[in-house]
């Protein structure tokens, strides 16, 4: 079951979700992120009528492991019978299934589902109702404020979503049609936890410890959910964890002598690079080295350091994948070695 709301914010841990997020959140990152401090991971977001096509791309995407626990899939869809249909086939395996109604890309928005779902009430509450009758798992869903045409419908949603039993929130600050423009607005995020007793998740510029503290503090959310903040620093769980004093620096598991020896710029380089090495090896261990998702975390795990041209050049240099593993692992040792 999922924990109840832990009221007002007063210091105290509270948990940190990785945001179910296309391309980044495929099972060895989910692992590694876990490694990393954060305490709940989601998998990427899935066409319920792909699963209930049994299209085995889309299957894999919710691949599971023994030690994420709990495993929470994500599904999404304008269709309300392949809502269903997804969430029955998935029932047996997760320990909790989430709702997407908060993803605002057009591809998702075009089929009415999504954060487009806003715009729809009782359609979004009618869909959620029909899942929750026919599974036994707890359901969840994530959500946006609205779509930004007219007066956000976020706080009538949750109300009506806690009445009919959904066992959590999770509400990102923007509405569908800022995407991910502007700020977000954690004073609409904090109306949601004083109106519902269901636990919250704040959701939406998160990076670091300084903007975890202002969210809670704002919030008084029950937990908080990172997405882009994580993409290519899935240290950033345990930073935070560390910054707010939940757990100590020596707790953290790239946090050897040379890195305590170490100035912050080669810190950054020593800390990428036990991420990366451990990316590498979960994914070996778990679904092999997938040539594009690799591609896609280098890039990510090296973004803004300095050099960080030499790792697109490389993508075009190795035909094999353990090649140009090893070819990032060098560069962020030189890094290490010059910063």
């Amino acid at each position: 079951m999922i924990p109840l709301s832990k009221g007002e914010w007063d210091g105290d841990e509270r948990p940190l979700f990785l945001a179910p997020m296309s391309g980044v959140s495929e099972l060895p990152y989910r692992l590694l992120a876990r490694e990393c401090g954060a305490d709940v991971t989601i998998t990427e977001f899935t066409s319920s009528s792909a699963l209930s096509r049994e299209v085995a791309n889309s299957w894999a995407r919710l691949e599971s492991h023994v030690d994420e626990k709990p495993f929470i899939p994500q599904i999404f869809g304008g269709n309300p019978m392949e809502m269903v249909t997804a969430a029955k086939m998935l029932d047996e395996t997760a320990d909790i299934i989430d709702l997407n109604f908060g993803c605002p890309a057009p591809k998702v928005t075009k089929i009415c589902a999504g954060a487009a779902l806003m715009g729809t009430p009782d359609d979004l509450v009618a869909m959620t109702d029909s899942i929750i009758s026919e599974v036994d798992s707890p359901v969840s869903a994530k959500m946006r404020l609205g779509t930004g045409s007219g007066p956000d419908t976020v706080l009538d949603i949750s109300k009506r979503l806690e009445d009919i039993g959904t066992q959590r929130l999770c509400v990102h600050g923007r509405t569908l049609r800022q995407r991910y423009s502007g700020e977000a607005d954690w004073n609409s995020i904090a109306n949601v936890v004083k109106s519902v007793d269901i636990p919250v998740v704040a959701n939406g510029d998160v990076f670091d410890t300084k903007s975890a503290r202002t969210c809670l503090e704002a919030t008084h959310a029950d937990g908080l959910m990172i997405g882009r903040g994580a993409i290519g620093r899935p240290s950033v769980f345990a930073e935070i964890k560390a910054g707010l004093g939940w757990i100590e620096e020596d707790d953290l598991p790239w946090a050897d002598d040379n890195w305590f020896s170490s100035d912050e710029s080669t810190r950054i380089f020593h800390t990428r690079r036990w991420c990366w090495n451990r990316y590498i090896e979960l994914a070996n261990s778990t679904t092999g080295l997938r040539p594009r998702w690799m591609m896609r975390h280098a890039v990510a795990f090296t973004k803004g350091l300095p050099g960080a041209k030499k790792v697109r050049k490389m993508m075009h240099s190795h035909t094999k994948p353990e090649d140009f593993a090893t070819s990032v692992t060098d560069y962020l040792v030189e890094g290490c070695s010059e910063s």
